[in-house]
């Protein structure tokens, strides 16, 4: 076992990585912008294939195109030639991926992509290659040398054709107008996605399930539409139905320490006035973000009017799954 400085290391790798990517930027030129109207112009889907490191990198290209609005899937170039080819079809494009250009795997499948037509893009570090020569567009994913210290296992090579495929995917998605509610629709089962997709209006209670006392009620009024309602919270609105005040778990114990007289208290002496609002049209997230910057666990969302249409607490947001 060497005695190494293995942070310095580390840091040698990260900088090498970062000044190839670097170099990838510089050199990107009219041929990146015509592989990404390719992909554009694409009315199939994306296949991506490469072989070891590269098919893993592959993956993750096909990836990201397919949660960005591009329609993709990686294919095994070694299963495509026993059968999988037939997942290709009249229409699609292929995205190839080696670094020598000459995978044999993948110069198998070459002669027969061709004679379906089907436009190729490719990623390789030597863009003379017989992969280089025969795609409509070669990509220049080349590098210096590899981190490995022996110039031997795909290091840096890899990070350039993941930075390459990201560019790609990026670029395409702009042009697209894809959203933040498409990559939402893309992505309904995890947390960004119902970041994005939820909004007030989904997880508020309404109409009678809101607690809600008149201006000149009693304290206890109060306290009594709050066990009832279970939010934590009550809302105080004036003879016109606007929300005036908000009074909160927190405010009674506030009131206990005051020593008011919870029996013959009135609600507008102990509320809080003009509380913090929202609207049912605001993304749940951002409900979250201002809960936590000013420190409160519920709100109410009002009307252009300033009246309550509904109401929620933290607990509903955590059910949602966005606190």
């Amino acid at each position: 076992m060497n005695k190494i400085d293995l942070t310095r290391e580390g840091r040698a790798v990260l900088s090498l990585e970062s000044r190839a990517l670097g170099q990838l930027a510089d050199r990107l030129d009219s041929g990146f912008s015509r592989a990404c109207e390719l992909l554009l112009a694409c009315e199939g889907r994306v296949i991506v294939v490469g072989m070891g490191k590269s098919g893993h990198i592959g993956g993750k290209i096909a990836a990201t195109l397919a949660s960005t609005g591009t329609p993709a899937f990686f294919v095994h170039p070694g299963e495509a030639s026993h059968g999988d080819l037939g997942m290709i079809t009249p229409g699609d494009l292929v995205i190839a991926i080696s670094n020598s250009g000459e995978t044999p795997e993948i110069l198998t499948l070459l002669p027969i992509i061709k004679r379906m037509g089907i436009p190729l893009i490719a990623m390789t570090g030597q863009t003379a290659s017989t992969l280089g020569n025969t795609a409509v567009e070669c990509l220049d994913t080349g590098v210096d040398k590899e981190a490995c210290p022996h110039n031997l296992a795909p290091t840096t090579s890899t990070t350039a054709t993941l930075g390459m495929g990201d560019a790609l995917a990026v670029a395409v998605l702009k042009s697209r107008g894809f959203s933040r509610d498409d990559f939402a629709r893309s992505h309904p089962g995890g947390t960004l996605g119902r970041r994005l997709l939820i909004y007030v209006r989904d997880v508020m209670h309404t109409r009678h399930d809101m607690p809600l006392v008149a201006s000149g009620s009693q304290l206890t009024t109060a306290l009594e539409e709050m066990s009832a309602k279970g939010l934590g919270m009550t809302g105080i609105v004036n003879p016109e139905g606007h929300l005036i005040g908000i009074y909160t778990d927190g405010d009674v114990r506030r009131s206990i320490n005051q020593s008011i007289d919870v029996k013959t208290a009135v609600i507008d002496q102990v509320m809080v006035s003009d509380p913090r609002s929202t609207t049912a049209d605001t993304l749940a997230a951002e409900v979250v973000q201002l809960m936590r910057q000013h420190s409160i666990n519920g709100l109410f969302a009002v009307d252009p009017e300033q009246r309550p249409i509904g109401a929620l607490n933290a607990l509903d947001l955590m059910r949602a799954g966005i606190f």
